[in-house]
């Protein structure tokens, strides 16, 4: 579990560096939107492994992923049990406006999840399908992918919630009930996909690498496995205009444009609205058995 701390308010220093070319925001401006989106982004990270996208000279020179705690200290964020990752450093926590702010005086520009709780490592809470566009999908298809995963999940009797990625795609998130292991969490998402790719196999494949998914959309079940990580929900995107992973309504899916609809520099008229279509996430959470056993999915 981590460590409890007071918190303070950790100081920007070269506030007035670049991060981002085309949408001209600097590293104050971004720690900035951190500190203002903290009390809708918290509830995302709290309690969960995160890993970070650290981008010292912009996102237009080299990224850095960091999944466990290096050299140097970042005030506010918490280090983990080392048991839970054996043979790493500690993984990371950030549960507090504090830890955002720390991370962002380190250049972070980007917060990726686990798919478990600290405290509940062993058995994954949500599976996650991240429909990645290949070469020459236009945004039109990746918003029937999605109500093609959803209609699947229904019949499955499986609750789905949906985020914009910031990036390119869509993220279809499933609440479940912590009772299978990683292994059998990610292989089950797998056949959810397989049975997609059979059902609509000029849309979607079930692997993965650009030559697969030319004109079609890979549905990433690869996020449900051990070390897998997927953008938080409010985090920004190391991406030219720094797109921002924002929660969405199921009707509002035709209303957006493009999965970076919105940005740091745009979020300002999404954050009344904020965490509202996924609030009934944590009552929705549905045991995979009866799932799986309507999939024809056999658990070892």
């Amino acid at each position: 579990m981590a460590a409890d701390r007071k918190q303070s308010t950790p100081r920007i220093t070269h506030a007035d560096r670049l991060v981002d070319a085309k949408s001209g925001i600097t590293k104050g401006e971004l720690a900035a939107y951190y500190a203002r989106v903290a009390p809708l982004m918290l509830p995302h990270l709290r309690g969960r492994p995160v890993a970070l996208v650290r981008a010292p000279d912009g996102i237009a020179g080299e990224l850095f992923f960091q999944k466990h705690a290096q050299h140097g200290e970042m005030a506010g964020v918490g280090l983990l049990d080392p048991a839970l990752d054996p043979g790493h450093e500690p993984l990371l926590q950030i549960d507090t406006a504090e830890g955002l702010l720390g991370a962002a005086q380190f250049n972070v520009v980007e917060f990726h999840t686990w798919n478990a709780l600290s405290r509940a490592f062993a058995q994954p809470d949500r599976m996650t399908f991240d429909l990645d566009p290949g070469e020459g999908v236009e945004w039109p298809r990746m918003q029937e992918a999605a109500l093609l995963v959803r209609t699947l999940l229904d019949e499955l009797g499986l609750p789905s919630f949906l985020k914009t990625s910031g990036g390119k795609g869509l993220h279809v998130v499933v609440p479940i009930r912590r009772a299978h292991g990683w292994d059998e969490v990610k292989g089950f998402s797998q056949a959810i996909v397989q049975q997609l790719a059979r059902s609509v196999p000029e849309r979607i494949v079930a692997k993965s690498g650009p030559r697969n998914r030319v004109g079609k959309i890979f549905a990433d079940y690869l996020r449900n496995g051990f070390g897998a990580t997927t953008i938080s929900a409010w985090s920004a995107r190391a991406r030219p205009g720094l797109g921002v992973s924002v929660p969405l309504d199921w009707d509002e899916l035709f209303e957006v444009d493009g999965a970076d609809h919105w940005t740091v520099a745009t979020i300002a008229e999404r954050l009344d609205i904020g965490n509202a279509p996924w609030a009934a996430m944590e009552r929705s959470r549905k045991g995979l058995g009866d799932a799986m056993r309507r999939l024809g999915y056999l658990v070892n």
